[in-house]
């Protein structure tokens, strides 16, 4: 049987099968489809439990085949847990793995943890014996365009919703690290107010209740004082903030200026094209002041130093990101 992450916790709630295989190379998914499973053998009656670990230096198959027949002291089922981190137990493993699903009663469960297995070992004698026994369980990782619903998915199962804003801020912020995700979450369960997470709540989340706000900075910016709004981007350095948060705020506003300055050079008003961007209007003459100093060819040269800026964040550019985050507030006070 294959069962896919998100219906483990259904199915477990309906029936516990003796063998379950659960393997991926996304640590925190693997390591929660397990617990779900642990859980289960516990509530099912399994109070022992056996853990076989074969990176170990004293591992041998011997101890999974002593372990399909050894009763537990009382007689209680148990949870053998074999540990598999290389996905492929080789040709000794694949005839210890069958013997064992010959050998076991039915009584206990078997929980095998994999690294990745490939294409080639999904079709082996050894895997399709422990999927037609039990259950087998795919963890795929969560790629950069899945981790916006990923998120949004886990907040929702904390209770919170979370504005669209404030979903590109985090995602862009935790670069597909999932440890971190489950982190901001809770995180976030403390600072959301009526279970909504806004922008300012991920802001104050992310940059720590740093004195310098980052929303102050770029609205310095945009009023044309260069001077403040570098004392702001080095005093939320000096605080410890990251370069990510700072580069998505500053993008997030250029990509919006070259927006409406393309809608300008059309023709259309300069109120009119900030009205139907609807900018807040107590922002809206700072935004008509950056429309009128910068051309549209100005701002997309902004935003190919912005792409360098994450380039350097991210190691495939050269350059320090924060001199290139100064040159960016300067470009854009300019």
């Amino acid at each position: 049987m294959q069962i896919k992450p998100p219906q483990l916790h259904q199915h477990l709630q309906q029936q516990c099968l003796p063998v379950y295989l659960i393997s991926g190379d996304e640590p925190l998914l693997v390591q929660e489809c397990a617990d779900l499973v642990r859980t289960a053998a516990r509530q099912a009656g399994c109070n022992a439990r056996d853990i076989i670990d074969s990176s170990a230096p004293d591992f041998g198959w011997q101890s999974l085949l002593h372990s399909a027949s050894e009763m537990s002291l009382f007689g209680d089922r148990k949870l053998v847990e074999l540990r598999l981190p290389g996905g492929k137990p080789g040709a000794e493993g694949s005839k210890a793995l069958c013997e064992y699903i010959e050998r076991a009663s039915g009584d206990d469960v078997l929980l095998v943890i994999s690294g990745k297995i490939d294409k080639q070992s999904l079709s082996s004698k050894w895997y399709k014996t422990l999927e037609r026994a039990g259950a087998a369980v795919q963890v795929w990782p969560v790629g950069a365009r899945d981790l916006p619903r990923w998120l949004r998915q886990r907040l929702g199962q904390a209770g919170l919703r979370i504005d669209d804003d404030a979903l590109e801020l985090l995602a862009e912020r935790l670069e597909g690290n999932l440890f971190a995700a489950v982190q901001e979450v809770e995180k976030l369960k403390l600072l959301a107010r009526d279970q909504q997470v806004t922008l300012a709540t991920v802001t104050t989340a992310v940059l720590d209740n740093a004195r310098y706000n980052l929303f102050a900075m770029v609205d310095t910016a945009l009023r044309g004082d260069a001077g403040a709004s570098l004392r702001m981007v080095h005093g939320l350095r000096a605080e410890g903030s990251e370069v990510i948060p700072l580069l998505w705020a500053l993008t997030r506003e250029l990509r919006s200026l070259y927006s409406m300055r393309l809608a300008c050079d059309e023709g259309q008003p300069i109120t009119r094209v900030i009205g139907n961007h609807r900018v807040w209007q107590s922002r809206a003459p700072l935004v008509q002041a950056a429309l009128q100093r910068h051309s549209s060819r100005s701002l997309g040269e902004l935003l190919q130093l912005a792409l360098e800026v994450d380039g350097s964040v991210k190691g495939f550019a050269d350059g320090d990101p924060w001199d290139h985050l100064d040159r960016l507030l300067l470009g854009l006070a300019a």
